[in-house]
C-alpha cells in the first residue's frame, strides 16, 4: 500500500516550515511532495502532483484559499489552517473538511491526523460540501477575527508569538517592540495598526506609543507628579499612563 500524499499551501515560511515539521513528527508515513508560498503555486502544484492531502491556508496572496478549495474540492482531503478562533470554527468541528489553528499546536494536529487516516480509505468530500464550509468560512471571515499571533525578529531568528505571551506592545522608531515574560522582538507593523487587530478587552492602550496585555497588569500607581504607572507582574518595567487614556483607571 502506497504511502498518503500531502502539499502543504502556507505564505507565511516560518509557519510553514513549522507545519512540515510537526507533520514529519507525527505522521512519518506521510509524502510531503510539495509546499507553496502562494495560491498560484498551490494550484500548479496540485495539477502537477494531485495529493491525498491539501494542507491550506485560508488567506493567501496570488488566488485565495477559497479558490483553491474549490479547484481541490472532490480530488484531494482538505485541511484548512486558519487564524479564526477555537469558538469561530466549532460549528463544522465535525464536518468533512478538517482545520487547524495558527500558531499549530501538536495536540490539534495529531486529532486531525487521525481523523485524516480514517478518511483517506474512502473518497475526498464533495464539491458541494466545500463550498459549504467555505460559506460558513466566509461568515466568519466578516466578523474578522482578532490577531492571535504575530511573526517577529528576534536576532537572526523569525520567532512566531503568540498574543497571550505579550506583556506589552511599545512603538520603537520604525517598528514596534514585542516584550514578553522571557524576551523581547521586533515587528514593522506600526501600532496604530495592531490596535486595530488586537482584542480590545484584552490588550489596553494606555499611551499613544503603548498597549499593555491587561492579565498582565500587577498595580497602578502615582509617581510624585501625579502621572499614573502601570507595574506589570513579575518585571520591573512601569508603563506610563498618558491623560488621554487615564480614564481606564478612573477608579484610582
Amino acid at each position: 500500500m502506497r504511502a498518503p500524499t500531502a502539499i502543504v499551501a502556507e505564505d507565511e515560511a516560518a509557519l510553514r516550515e513549522q507545519l512540515i515539521e510537526q507533520l514529519k513528527a507525527l505522521w512519518p508515513e506521510l509524502e510531503i511532495v510539495a509546499a507553496a508560498k502562494d495560491g498560484i503555486e498551490a494550484l500548479r502544484l496540485l495539477e502537477q502532483w494531485r495529493p491525498d492531502i491539501l494542507f491550506l491556508d485560508i488567506q493567501m496572496p496570488g488566488a485565495s484559499g477559497q479558490e483553491v478549495a474549490r479547484a481541490a474540492a472532490g480530488r484531494c482531503h482538505i485541511v484548512f489552517v486558519t487564524a479564526f478562533d477555537q469558538h469561530a470554527v466549532s460549528a463544522f468541528e465535525q464536518g468533512a473538511v478538517d482545520y487547524v489553528l495558527k500558531p499549530v499546536l501538536a495536540s490539534r494536529l495529531f486529532a486531525t491526523i487521525t481523523r485524516l487516516r480514517e478518511r483517506l480509505g474512502s473518497g475526498p468530500p464533495r464539491a458541494d460540501t466545500v463550498e459549504e464550509t467555505l460559506g460558513q468560512i466566509g461568515t466568519l471571515a466578516g466578523r474578522r477575527p482578532a490577531l492571535r499571533w504575530i511573526n517577529a525578529s528576534v536576532g537572526q531568528n523569525l520567532r512566531v508569538i503568540t498574543v497571550d505571551e505579550v506583556l506589552f506592545f511599545q512603538a520603537d522608531n520604525k517598528y514596534t517592540r514585542v516584550v514578553t515574560g522571557s524576551s523581547e522582538a521586533l515587528i514593522r507593523k506600526p501600532l496604530k495598526e495592531l490596535a486595530e487587530e488586537l482584542d480590545p478587552q484584552q490588550f489596553w492602550q494606555i499611551h499613544r506609543s503603548t498597549m499593555v496585555n491587561a492579565s498582565a497588569i500587577d498595580r497602578i500607581v502615582r509617581d510624585i507628579r501625579g502621572r499614573l504607572q502601570v507595574h506589570l507582574k513579575g518585571r520591573n518595567d512601569s508603563l506610563l499612563v498618558s491623560d488621554s487614556y487615564a480614564h481606564l483607571f478612573r477608579q484610582m
